[in-house]
This record gives structure tokens, C-alpha cells and sequence, in this order.
């Protein structure tokens, strides 16, 4: 089955556990406490879009993936909602279109590297290669290998998760930290939250 068909599938099931319906409580509490301001930002993998809308609110300029065309449909409608302009697109993060136009200055990344680093994590750090620049910020959530579960987000060892990510990034500060309950499940899985600062190259 095509992926965006499959990701279509569990937004038409209501099979989205990742999806709390309020902005990650973690990327609000990293902004405060590392003091980033607002630039252009780019959310990798944002779902219906309350992460992105939420960076918006505080002056961010948004540019939004997901794969999925349902989900950038209710992110869509959250926006328009909220009123605040955030350009949502349908695209592969393995696969970004070639008018989507770099550099960014923040980029946030809340369960997209831990799905997509299984097929293709070359891929991904091409992506973020030609979207950032040297001293680009980023914040990866991402499933932590201390805790595994099943069902639940997949899980990257911290060797694995300092291997990938540092090819292109320093890592700033990295932290355990429990993804935000989702309206479906109660549980808080644990979860890697990883401060990064791209490379001068």
C-alpha cells in the first residue's frame, strides 16, 4: 500500500495516537528555555497541524509537511480556524519538492525521524541539508530505546539517535522527557528530546 494512502487510512479510522490535539507541551517548554525567537520554521511530519498553528500564534514564519493529504486538510481548517496563515504542504519529508525554498532557522520534528529513519535516514538528513544552513536550531522528538513498547512510537537508541543526527548537527542538549497523552490513549511514552545546532560546514 502507498504510504499516504496507509497514513490516509488511520486519520480516516481515528487510528492516530500521536495526535493530542494541542501543541507538544516539550517544544513550548525547549523555546522558553533556549530563548529561540521567532524565524522561518519548519515543522517535519506536522499531522492536523497544532504545533505549527501554535508557532505561528508566537510571530514564527510556518512552512509545514506531513505525507498525509487528510491530515494537511484538518491542518488546514485548524489554521483558518485560529487565524494565522501557515503554509501546509502535502509532501514526502524523504522527498521534499524542489520550490520548497530554504534556509530555515528552526525546525521541529515531533515523531517524523523516528518513522522515517527506518527506510531512508540518508534521506532525511539530505532533506534538512538543503532546507537549514550552518547554525539552523532544531528539535527532534522521537521515540527513546530505555523504554520499548508495543504498540507505541518506534524507539532510537541514544548511540543510534547521536550517530544520524550528529553527522549534520551538534547536539545541544539531550534530554528524557514523556510525549504528551494523546485524546485516544493515556499513557506517556518516554521519549528522546534533542536540541540541535547545525554544523558550520
Amino acid at each position: 500500500m502507498p504510504e499516504p494512502t496507509r497514513w490516509d487510512e488511520r486519520y480516516a479510522k481515528g487510528d492516530t495516537p500521536w495526535e493530542t490535539g494541542q501543541p507538544s507541551s516539550e517544544l513550548q517548554r525547549v523555546l522558553a528555555k533556549a530563548s529561540i525567537q521567532p524565524c522561518r520554521a519548519l515543522e517535519l511530519g506536522c499531522g492536523t497541524g497544532a504545533s505549527a498553528v501554535w508557532l505561528d500564534q508566537q510571530g514564527f514564519d510556518v512552512t509545514a509537511l506531513d505525507l498525509s493529504p487528510s491530515a494537511i486538510d484538518r491542518a488546514r481548517q485548524r489554521a483558518d480556524e485560529a487565524g494565522v496563515c501557515v503554509n501546509f504542504l502535502v509532501a514526502d519529508v524523504l522527498k521534499p519538492p524542489t520550490d520548497l525554498v530554504g534556509p530555515f532557522d528552526f525546525f521541529f520534528d515531533r515523531g517524523c525521524y523516528h518513522v522515517v529513519r527506518r527506510d531512508d535516514v540518508a534521506a532525511y538528513l539530505a532533506t534538512l541539508r538543503r532546507l537549514t544552513r550552518p547554525g539552523t536550531l532544531g528539535l527532534v522528538l522521537t521515540g527513546n530505546a530505555r523504554e520499548r513498547h508495543e504498540p507505541g512510537p518506534p524507539v532510537v537508541a541514544e548511540e543510534q539517535l547521536r550517530a544520524e543526527l550528529g553527522a549534520l548537527f551538534d547536539i545541544i542538549r539531550l534530554r528524557e522527557f514523556r510525549f504528551d497523552q494523546s485524546v485516544a490513549d493515556d499513557k506517556r511514552f518516554l521519549g528522546w528530546s534533542c536540541l540541535l545546532r547545525r554544523h558550520d560546514l
